[in-house]
C-alpha cells in the first residue's frame, strides 16, 4: 500500500530548480555539455533540467541513456516490452556527461547507466545529478548533485511521478517494495 506523497509538486519543482541551479553554476563555462536521462525515471528530469539551463544561458545536449542489456539483474527482470532507447545527440569523445536520474538507491542503476555510456565512447567527464538521494548504497557512487535526500526504509520503494505535461501532477510516494533490493 502506498503511504502519502511526501513532498507535494511544488517541493519537486523547487528540488529540480536547486539541481538546475547548481548545473548551471558549475557548468557556465563546459564546452560541449550533455544531460543523458536514464530510462526511464531520469528522462523528463532532463529535459525539465535542459530547458532550466537554457533559461540560464547554457546549451547542453540532450538524450537517453538505456540500461537494459547492462543490468545485473536482467535474469530475474527481463527487459521490459516499453523502453527507451540510447539517443545521443552527438559525440560522447571529449564531452561532459551529466547522467540524470530520478531516485538514487543501490547505485546498480548508474553502474549500468555508466557501462552503456562507456559502450559510445570516452567521455572527458561524468557527474550524476538525481532529484532524490535515499541512501542504501550497495556500490560506491554518490550524485555530485541532488535535489532533495530522503530517508525510506530499506524494503519501500521510492517512486516519483513527473508528469510531461502538467508539472502540477507531480508526485512522489513510498511503498512497500513488491521484491527488496539485494
Amino acid at each position: 500500500m502506498a503511504t502519502s506523497p511526501k513532498h507535494d509538486a511544488k517541493t519537486i519543482d523547487q528540488a529540480i530548480g536547486r539541481v538546475a541551479s547548481a548545473l548551471a553554476a558549475k557548468h557556465a563555462k563546459t564546452p560541449r555539455l550533455l544531460l543523458l536521462g536514464i530510462a526511464n525515471g531520469g528522462i523528463i528530469l532532463a529535459s525539465r533540467l535542459a530547458q532550466r539551463l537554457k533559461q540560464a544561458g547554457l546549451h547542453p545536449g540532450l538524450g537517453t541513456i538505456d540500461i537494459s542489456f547492462h543490468r545485473d539483474d536482467i535474469g530475474r527482470h527481463p527487459i521490459p516490452k516499453e523502453f527507451s532507447p540510447t539517443i545521443i545527440p552527438h559525440d560522447v569523445n571529449g564531452a561532459h556527461v551529466v547522467l540524470v536520474d530520478d531516485v538514487l538507491h543501490s547505485g546498480r542503476t548508474v553502474k549500468a547507466a555508466l557501462d552503456e555510456l562507456f559502450d559510445h565512447g570516452r567521455p572527458a567527464a561524468v557527474e550524476l545529478a538525481v532529484l532524490i538521494d535515499r541512501g542504501g548504497r550497495k556500490l560506491p557512487i554518490a550524485a555530485d548533485v541532488c535535489g532533495l535526500t530522503l530517508e525510506a526504509p530499506t524494503d519501500a520503494k521510492v517512486v516519483v511521478h513527473l508528469d510531461a505535461t502538467h508539472p502540477a501532477k507531480d508526485a512522489l510516494t513510498i511503498r512497500a517494495a513488491a521484491h527488496p533490493v539485494p
